[in-house]
């Protein structure tokens, strides 16, 4: 199978997890990344800010940086698992829906289920399959394609091997999936075989470093075997191309222009290795 071709782009949250220390706004975010080198962007609602309900304003200020929208990413107040919430999450589904369908290709991704409450972990994955189903309904109808995105953070319902084999087994085959290196290995996972296993839902990837203990770490700082990833990604058959890069190191934290400017050349050495 002929290689596709990667493109690169940057996902915000490198300056989100700054919290109240962050002042900037989404042109702020935009202009950081175009300097940085990358051709697309993976912004979240949480930082979109006064582009929220201007998607062709958007399009034209990522037009004259020269990005393309990789991706808009959402969470959800209940965690994507508590059933009283279930109608707000399909309200932001269908908002960024709408929004997402302004840019041709960008896909819509959704967060990684979390507890929010006590209750049985399996019972509650399986009321998040029911809510993630009901949105990829919602997506497609809209025009775009929904892609879920497990995570390690406090809490999360989809954490190790386990939870990935529960949560895909109950998810509608349309669904795709946005494997995270960094999530995945400190998930305690062989990250090869999880890539495998799921290889048919990969639609593009987050690419993270973390060290052996699970640290987040620079992206070829840690031990992630990046070359490898980037193989099993250009070999699924829905993979669209983008590689977005994500950084949450602690040196992130204390230069986010800086840190994913050298996270895009990191990943420029080793596409000339």
């Amino acid at each position: 199978m002929a290689e596709r071709a990667r493109r690169f782009a940057c996902q915000t949250f490198t300056w989100e997890m700054l919290g109240d220390g962050w002042t900037g706004g989404p042109d702020d975010l935009v202009e950081a990344i175009a300097a940085a080198g990358y051709e697309g962007i993976e912004i979240t609602d949480t930082m979109i800010g006064h582009y929220a309900d201007r998607p062709d304003a958007f399009a034209n200020r990522l037009d004259e940086a020269g990005l393309a929208l990789a991706a808009f990413a959402y969470g959800s107040d209940g965690g994507f698992s508590e059933p009283d919430r279930a109608e707000a999450d399909y309200e932001a589904c269908r908002r960024w829906s709408d929004f997402a369908a302004r840019f041709p290709g960008a896909v819509l991704s959704m967060g990684s289920a979390t507890a929010m409450s006590d209750g049985p972990r399996a019972d509650k994955i399986g009321r998040a399959a029911d809510i993630y189903n009901r949105s990829g309904e919602i997506a497609r109808a809209a025009g775009v394609q929904l892609a879920l995105h497990p995570s390690s953070h406090e809490n999360t319902l989809l954490f190790d091997k386990a939870d990935y084999d529960r949560i895909f087994a109950l998810l509608d085959e349309r669904i795709d999936w946005v494997p995270d290196t960094g999530h995945i290995l400190r998930g305690g996972q062989d990250i090869g075989e999880t890539l495998s296993d799921f290889a048919h839902r990969i639609r593009y990837v987050h690419l993270k470093d973390v060290t052996a203990d699970g640290t987040w770490a620079m992206l070829g700082a840690g031990v992630c075997d990046v070359p490898a990833v980037l193989a099993a990604a250009s070999a699924a058959p829905r993979f669209n191309g983008w590689i977005v890069v994500e950084e949450e190191s602690d040196e992130a934290g204390r230069d986010p222009e800086a840190a994913v400017r050298r996270n895009f050349e990191t990943m420029h050495a080793l596409k000339r290795a």
